[in-house]
């Protein structure tokens, strides 16, 4: 029986369709502290059957939640979708991760559903950076231990910040092909400093970090941002988009068993 796994981020809601082996489906919806239950239940079954699933055939679900005021929303969502209450992660709930930071109850539950996977798939060390509103990077020591990270303003947020304070510069999209290096016109000087600057930050990151670690750890990125930012950083990066459902799925199946 497959099952419905929902992380809630400050822009986005990432949900997706899986069994124990499989991911079927995933989709994004824009995270939106207004909408009810009902609607993130209309909206999730609208997806889910777009992709020739029956939402009621779902075993139960688990949820991973960086916004506490939808936690709530979103479990009660999935309860009406499946007719099953769901799993959320944090206190009670048996993920396996080894936590050595100084208030693990700090620790965000995208971040832990992430390093689950990674451990799951790879030889730590590893880094992990995880690229929405803030950008994210979760450090596995060698025995597999979660011992802290950095955390700096994402992509759009200093996009944004940028736009706010400088009342000569319009709005712009990332969409599309990156500009040049050097730019040409406003427009690309904004965009080319945002994706380059943002690629030669994290270079620089992950290079002090494999210093710091002693050796050269596995890196991954996931994340909103990572699609538009990885491509152009040197380092050697492994983009995975649905690193937290796997993560998620592998939480959920220790829970369930037990």
């Amino acid at each position: 029986m497959s099952f419905l796994a929902i992380d809630v981020g400050n822009i986005q809601v990432l949900a997706g369709v899986m069994d124990e082996r499989d991911i079927h489906m995933s989709c994004r919806l824009r995270t939106d502290p207004q909408r009810t239950a009902d609607e993130y239940a209309v909206l999730l079954r609208s997806l889910i059957e777009l992709h020739g699933l029956e939402p009621r055939d779902r075993e139960g679900g688990i949820i991973s939640s960086v916004v506490p005021t939808l936690r709530e929303t979103i479990r009660e969502a999935v309860s009406i979708l499946t007719g099953k209450r769901c799993m959320v992660v944090g206190p009670g709930l048996k993920n396996g991760l080894k936590i050595r930071i100084d208030d693990p109850a700090q620790l965000g539950s995208n971040s832990v559903a992430n390093a689950v996977a990674v451990l799951a798939e790879h030889e730590p060390p590893a880094v992990i950076i995880d690229m929405g509103t803030a950008t994210t990077f979760s450090v596995l020591s060698k025995k597999g231990e979660y011992i802290g990270g950095l955390l700096m303003p994402g992509v759009d947020v200093s996009l944004n910040a940028l736009i706010h304070r400088a009342s000569l510069l319009s709005h712009i999209s990332l969409a599309g092909p990156a500009p040049e290096l050097i730019g040409t016109n406003s427009d690309d000087c904004i965009a080319g400093g945002v994706i380059h600057g943002n690629a030669a930050m994290i270079d620089g990151i992950v290079a002090r970090l494999a210093e710091k670690i002693g050796e050269s750890p596995y890196i991954v990125a996931t994340g909103a941002s990572a699609e538009q930012i990885i491509p152009h950083c040197r380092s050697e990066i492994r983009y995975e988009k649905d690193l937290v459902l796997r993560g998620l799925r592998i939480i959920y199946l220790k829970n369930r068993r037990q």
